[in-house]
């Protein structure tokens, strides 16, 4: 809204430069042409960085969605594995017992 409004003003602005008549009208003129191209150019690019800013976001949340996604997609490979009693990759490796000694008898 800010930027409709500084638009509007820049607008008139630029309108009574030209319908004045003071006999600058040349040098007006190319001044607020200078004036309006420079805000129209900031404008542009203040809107194009949060464009920018916005994609990114949409990106970033894209990315996590997929790796929670991924994450499930593992938890469910691991439940799958464990109700077939094959041992998960994951799964701590089990230490091989000692055999007991025959003071432990």
């Amino acid at each position: 809204m800010a930027n409709y409004q500084a638009i509007k003003t820049l607008g008139v602005s630029l309108h009574d430069n030209l319908v004045s008549g003071d006999g600058h009208d040349a040098e007006n003129t190319k001044q607020s042409t200078a004036d309006m191209t420079a805000f129209v150019q900031n404008l542009l690019q203040q809107m194009l960085l949060k464009k920018l800013g916005f994609l990114n976001y949409i990106v970033l949340d894209e990315m996590g969605n997929r790796i929670d996604e991924l994450e499930q997609s593992i938890n469910d490979l691991r439940a799958e594995m464990g109700q077939e009693g094959s041992a998960s990759p994951s799964a701590p490796l089990k230490t091989r017992e000692e055999p007991k000694s025959a003071e432990d008898s």
